[in-house]
């Protein structure tokens, strides 16, 4: 096999839900005007840039959705829509404030295996669903792809990517900020990930 992979993986552009500090997970909340503004002024930034992608991949929730959308069409490029990079399944929590989640448990108890807000993913499972995204993404071959998703499923696609274990205490976390997002090639001759760029917007 010849050719490199070059992913993009994107964090979705600001959320109402965001903006309200909310604990969205599955909860689905679309862009807020800001968010609307800030995909459709880094979309027109890649357009210039002449950034080229053979085809973008999406959550199907709104806020990453619409995200995706802006780009599509801004790039010229297609858009298939993928459950599998959905945020994390928050359970209960989907939907509370921030505030009112810390009141209900902390982080610093977690473990790999257990489910958010009772009736949720564990970081386990997310680990597995986003890494039978990652797989069928290697599986369509080298080529150019963009990645609009979450900041939970990005994290563990870098995981994935990087030979992270998951750890019982919370282990390192990548920030992605709103359209935050990582640049990450593939070598399938040298079968070596390399992390080129990590860039938030704020």
């Amino acid at each position: 096999m010849s050719g490199m992979y070059h992913f993009f993986f994107i964090r979705h552009a600001e959320s109402t839900g965001n903006a309200a500090k909310i604990f969205q997970g599955w909860a689905d909340f679309p862009l807020s005007e800001r968010g609307l503004e800030q995909a459709r002024l880094l979309a027109q930034e890649w357009a210039r840039e002449e950034r080229r992608f053979d085809l973008c991949i999406s959550s199907p929730l709104m806020r990453a959705r619409q995200t995706a959308e802006i780009f599509a069409e801004a790039l010229g490029v297609a858009i298939e829509f993928d459950p599998d990079w959905r945020e994390l399944h928050n359970g209960i929590f989907a939907g509370l404030t921030s505030e009112a989640v810390g009141e209900r448990f902390s982080e610093s108890e977690m473990t790999p295996y257990v489910h958010y807000g009772e009736s949720g993913e564990s970081r386990w499972q997310l680990f597995l669903r986003v890494g039978n995204a990652l797989q069928r993404l290697m599986d369509r071959g080298p080529g150019r792809y963009l990645v609009v998703s979450h900041g939970g499923a990005l994290n563990m696609a870098m995981y994935a990517m990087l030979g992270i274990p998951l750890q019982t205490i919370r282990g390192p976390r990548f920030y992605f900020s709103n359209l935050g997002f990582a640049e990450v090639e593939y070598d399938p001759v040298k079968k070596r990930w390399e992390l080129k760029r990590l860039e938030n917007r704020e």
